[in-house]
């Protein structure tokens, strides 16, 4: 084959540059390094970076504190609320539910202090709620049930009318702001139960009922109206009504207990008291509580040796608590086990060195923690614990004892007789404590 021709070539040409194609590359290249500098100062956000995690909403705390509240876990409760309130700061109705558990939580404290320092955060929050919405009767209500809560004698001090004041004044404002709030005329008659008014209590809690029959409050303060007018049996009926609205609530169960007690039904007394431990203990909760409630029960009915053993556990819930000292040392005392009420009651009384309380809760220093206890001040839930520890140390004094029991005793029945000289009761126990130690030649 003959080829013929041009010689063929292989190499290309070099093609005409495009000025325009030029001028877009460095429009990107100057883009891109624009993108990147932005991305850098965070004013732009990377399609790379992780998806930011979604803020919880206040509805959604709420619903939270809510579950927790009818679970009966009310410590959670408060915990959703307050993180409900700091989402949504502007919110009083929050706020107000806030202070309402908090109030109904109290009731697991066993110290007066601890009460009110749980109901002085009531009073915060609602007073907060207060001035947010100063027209929400709900609120107004609550911070009624706030202040009636705190004017208890044995925690407002000389504070009591003062609280009792601003509580009718609050329940008043509510109910002019609506007067068919059901709680605001419960916690009316609550407050009204308070002041000794029963009759206009037992009018108000009829109104609340005939309003919202669906409230566990209002047959909390039903029960509770009925338990002071010494009808247990219609209380207990009310306490139950609470309880199928609510039926996690340990202190209705403890209510109820209270009146099968009053009753002498002892028995039913302590499976309510029971129900109440067995709800903690699947709440994981340790309140010691219904253990001193079945504590008092076998204590009434001359079970010592098993009243002993559930204040221990309830000891054992809460070792640092003075309160649960004092009531061990009651019921050594009843049993007649003086030896052990001594130095239990001294935990409960003047406090006790971490020898001292670890001796009382037979505990083992090698495992569990050594716990100094400041004792408790005089007061009226508290004065039991004072004339009795005065009444064991005159019986336990002997002229040849070097612990000189007498001394010590002689000044707690001081104190005693100086706070309590309008109890002719008590003076009674004071007086008999005494007349042991005179014979031994200690006078007051």
């Amino acid at each position: 084959m003959n080829l013929t021709g041009k010689y063929p070539t292989f190499r290309r040409h070099a093609p005409a540059t495009n000025p325009y194609r030029v001028l877009g590359i460095l429009f990107l290249l100057v883009l891109s390094l624009f993108l990147l500098r932005a991305v850098q100062k965070e004013q732009i956000q990377s399609p790379f970076a992780p998806t930011p995690v979604p803020t919880r909403s206040s509805q959604s705390y709420t619903s939270e504190g809510e579950t927790h509240f009818v679970a009966g876990n009310l410590p959670a409760a408060i915990q959703a609320y307050r993180k409900a309130a700091e989402v949504d700061p502007q919110n009083a109705n929050v706020r107000a539910e806030l202070a309402r558990i908090q109030v109904y939580s109290s009731a697991s404290l066993t110290t007066d202090a601890q009460k009110r320092e749980r109901l002085l955060e009531a009073r915060e929050s609602i007073n907060q709620a207060a001035e947010l919405a100063p027209e929400n009767s709900y609120v107004h209500a609550v911070r009624a049930l706030v202040l009636d809560w705190l004017s208890n004698p044995n925690i407002a001090g000389d504070q009591r009318e003062t609280y009792l004041t601003e509580a009718e004044q609050a329940a008043v404002r509510a109910l002019q702001i609506d007067n068919q709030n059901a709680l605001a005329l419960a916690y009316y008659a609550e407050l009204l139960l308070d002041q000794q008014k029963y009759l206009q209590a037992e009018q108000y809690i009829r109104q609340a009922i005939e309003r919202d029959p669906s409230l566990m409050d209002v047959h909390r303060v039903n029960g509770l109206v009925m338990e002071t007018l010494g009808d247990y049996g219609t209380a207990i009926e009310e306490y139950k009504r609470a309880i199928e609205i609510t039926p996690n609530l340990t202190f209705l169960y403890l209510n109820i207990g209270v009146n099968y007690r009053q009753l002498k039904q002892y028995d039913i007394a302590l499976e309510y008291f029971a129900k109440a431990a067995s709800i903690n203990e699947q709440l994981a909760i340790n309140d010691p509580i219904p253990y001193l409630a079945i504590g008092k029960t076998y204590s009434q009915t001359g079970e010592f040796f098993a009243a002993a053993q559930n204040v221990r556990k309830a000891l054992n819930f809460d070792p640092t608590n003075p309160d649960v000292y004092g009531s061990l040392g009651v019921i050594y005392f009843k049993s007649r086990n003086y030896e052990g009420a001594i130095p239990a009651l001294k935990c409960a009384v003047r406090g006790c060195t971490a020898q001292e309380s670890c001796d009382v809760r037979r505990c083992n220093p090698a495992t569990e923690p050594e716990i100094e206890i400041k004792g408790l001040p005089l007061s009226g839930s508290t004065v039991v614990y004072y004339f009795t520890y005065g009444s064991v140390l005159a019986g336990m004094h002997r002229p040849t004892d070097e612990n000189n029991y007498c001394e010590e005793a002689m000044k707690v029945l001081r104190e005693v007789r100086a706070g309590f000289a309008n109890d002719p009761t008590i003076i009674q126990i004071v007086e008999a404590s005494e007349q042991i130690c005179a014979s031994f030649g200690f006078t007051r």
